[in-house]
């Protein structure tokens, strides 16, 4: 599938199932905790500067927010997680909003799983990896931030991240960096290769 990036806008936001859009295009949710480069990958994807707002300020997205790319694919941005400025209604709330569009979304192809390359994967990160894996949703994880860090250890810290995750070999593992696109090209086939 040929997919022009350029054609890409933020479609709408939506806090429950009414009010997501109705139709058959396919989707790619995207998580992560909040401060993992989220934002930064959805606009290094769509080779745009500022589609996806990054903030100063992590957990800024309480919505899912659903990006509209050429009308024949979707991007869902579901809230960052592990943010703690944020109180336990308002997490458990986005929790189940999470929770509702991940497990009944026909739309739903796959998920990227965002953690960062230079720390072990965080207890929610985990824990993340397990409900998708529990719902048997396929799972993308991409590594971010791999420009912080020398080429030479990339291996050490993927060894690390996959043992913590207790990462099935059938998913796809990517290291990433929006700075220098490092895993732009193996990103975009796993992303077409589940739609």
């Amino acid at each position: 599938m040929e997919i022009n990036t350029h054609n890409a806008e933020i479609l709408l936001s939506a806090a429950n199932k009414s009010h997501y859009p109705q139709d058959d295009i396919p989707e790619i949710a995207l998580a992560g905790r909040s401060n993992v480069g989220k934002s930064s990958f959805i606009n290094t994807l769509l080779n745009r500067k500022n589609l996806a707002r990054t903030s100063g300020k992590p957990g800024k997205t309480q919505l899912l927010n659903f990006f509209n790319i050429d009308d024949k694919l979707r991007f869902v941005d579901v809230p960052g997680y592990g943010y703690a400025k944020v109180s336990k209604a308002e997490r458990a709330k986005w929790g189940k909003m999470i929770e509702e569009y991940l497990t009944s979304r026909d739309n739903l192809r796959a998920v990227v799983s965002l953690v960062d390359l230079r720390h072990d994967p965080s207890a929610d990160d985990v824990q993340m990896y397990e409900f998708l894996k529990y719902y048997e949703i396929p799972v993308i994880v991409v590594a971010t931030k791999a420009d912080k860090i020398p080429r030479g250890k990339w291996n050490k810290h993927e060894s690390a991240i996959k043992k913590k995750l207790d990462f099935d070999k059938t998913d796809d593992f990517i290291i990433f960096s929006s700075v220098d696109k490092t895993g732009l090209d193996q990103a975009w086939d796993a992303i077409l290769d589940k739609i």
